[in-house]
């Protein structure tokens, strides 16, 4: 008789089970520092970083590497029991989003325009005032933002950030709050995904679990929820 065989079943991750680490050793490489281990984004770009395997070795490398102590968000789609000799402040629960269908063409409405370095300081303003996620001096560096000017100053704006791969994350979308209700989020975050497809690649973002207003009007977007997603924010102190 033939002994009997047992199977091994190895279970793929998805690149975006991972999404910084992706983008840490993809696309956004350039921006990054560290090894193939554990990597962090340049700290006037991001605060984020990133371990390949979430072991205490790994942690205790990114540890070691990072030379601020500025607070450090991980993303994960497991949940952290500890991270080496990092200290974990808080988990925010996220939803991570996908967009697959094909994005409605361009209609007639208010102009966007490209950011660049000149607008910077208005960004940064705007981004203090929404808190639509930590956004710093060399944040554009990610490329790709657009806006919304009313009489010269900018209210609205969107942009990419995580290049993991062939899947680009949307962020930044953000309204100066006088002028809210007039779709301008909605008119961006669509022309960032026409941008997106035109490459053929696929944009998806990061929402709170908790805000259920925007989880409805991803989804009414056309969004899909793909998984739950984990951002630990760690501190050396």
């Amino acid at each position: 008789m033939f002994a009997q065989r047992e199977e091994t079943r190895i279970v793929m991750k998805h690149i975006l089970d991972n999404p910084v680490w992706a983008a840490l050793i993809s696309e956004n490489y350039k921006l990054s520092l560290g090894n193939d281990t554990a990597r962090y984004f340049k700290s006037d770009v991001s605060t984020f970083a990133g371990v390949k395997e979430f072991t205490e070795t790994n942690f205790k490398m990114l540890y070691d590497f990072i030379p601020f102590e500025t607070p450090v968000p991980i993303f994960t789609d497991q949940k952290l029991v500890t991270a080496g000799p990092w200290k974990i402040i808080t988990k925010v629960d996220s939803y991570q989003m996908l967009y697959t269908e094909h994005v409605e063409e361009k209609t007639k409405d208010t102009e966007i325009v490209k950011l660049n370095e000149h607008h910077v300081p208005e960004m940064m303003a705007l981004t203090k005032l929404t808190n639509p996620g930590p956004f710093l001096p060399r944040t554009i560096d990610f490329g790709n933002y657009e806006g919304i000017l009313n009489e010269g100053k900018l209210v609205a704006m969107a942009g990419q950030r995580l290049h993991s791969g062939d899947f680009v994350e949307i962020s930044a979308v953000c309204t100066h709050p006088d002028h809210l209700g007039k779709g301008y989020a909605r008119q961006l975050i669509l022309n960032q995904i026409r941008n997106i497809q035109s490459r053929k690649e696929t944009a998806y973002l990061h929402v709170r679990l908790d805000n259920e207003r925007a989880v409805k009007i991803y989804e009414k977007m056309g969004f899909q929820i793909r998984k739950n997603i984990f951002i630990y924010i760690l501190s050396k102190s």
